[in-house]
């Protein structure tokens, strides 16, 4: 079973203490992977902290990944400090510290939200996994993990139109990358994660992870722990796949309180 003992793993999206990247980067870590961690501010050097610190091996760094040249530098300095990228979460996603994003149907939507949103997830995702294809495929091995939604891969939000636009396009871009690079041993899936309990929930969201058929939202670690799997030696055979981790939401037609 080699897990990912000793293979170098970036996280994106992990500034949040509580949140999916930066528990995903916790996993990892404890798995034995040798951990890079990013966000868009410094804070990510307070999770850097929380790992262990640069004495233990962890980098972090901040970077806009919606800029190519602030992600090759990102690439170039994990390198430096840990090695080449075998595993990379594509984390980063529409939330970022110090900037609100209301929900609002498709007509009132800007050009400038538009492109932000998409920015946000999507082209953050297209940027860095461009960025470590070429050295995976040299070395015939890579993991690359997307963390999209439920929402816009199997269901819809009202107002929520272009994080579903986002979320679904990363499913895309999944199944046709893993297509483009299976044979070079580089898997790429997606995690669809549904009501999950982040220290972004908004008081909705943790109510309607009441009406799933488990009864309650999901944690962070509970994604986490698949994202992984699926950046695990033991998943050598899953790519293109989208892994639902909702508490089994979208298989019900009724949404109502358990008894």
């Amino acid at each position: 079973m080699g897990g990912v003992t000793n293979r170098v793993a970036l996280v994106t999206g992990a500034g949040s203490p509580n949140g999916i990247g930066f528990a995903t980067a916790k996993i990892l870590k404890d798995a034995g992977a040798r951990i890079a961690i990013t966000s868009t501010t410094d804070r990510i050097q307070e999770r850097c902290d929380e790992l262990g610190g640069t004495k233990n091996g962890v980098f972090a760094c901040p970077a806009d990944l919606t800029e190519a040249k602030a992600v090759v530098e990102l690439c170039a300095q994990v390198e430096e400090a840990l090695g080449p990228i075998e595993l990379l979460v594509n984390n980063a996603g529409m939330v970022q510290t110090g900037r609100d994003e209301p929900s609002a149907p498709l007509h009132e939507v800007t050009d400038e939200k538009w492109r932000y949103s998409i920015d946000m997830s999507l082209t953050s995702a297209f940027m860095m996994t461009r960025a470590v294809l070429p050295s995976m495929m040299e070395q015939e091995y890579g993991r690359i993990v997307h963390i999209s939604s439920v929402t816009g891969t199997l269901v819809g939000i009202s107002g929520s139109t272009v994080y579903g636009v986002a979320k679904a396009g990363m499913l895309g871009m999944t199944r046709s990358l893993a297509i483009e690079a299976g044979s070079r041993n580089v898997t790429v899936n997606c995690v669809g994660p549904g009501w999950i309990h982040t220290g972004s929930s908004g008081e909705d969201e943790v109510t309607a992870g009441k009406f799933t058929p488990v009864g309650r939202s999901g944690t962070p670690e509970e994604v986490g722990h698949v994202a992984v799997f699926l950046a695990s030696e033991e998943a050598s055979y899953v790519t293109g796949q989208l892994i639902v981790v909702d508490g089994g939401n979208t298989i019900q037609e009724y949404k109502v309180a358990l008894p």
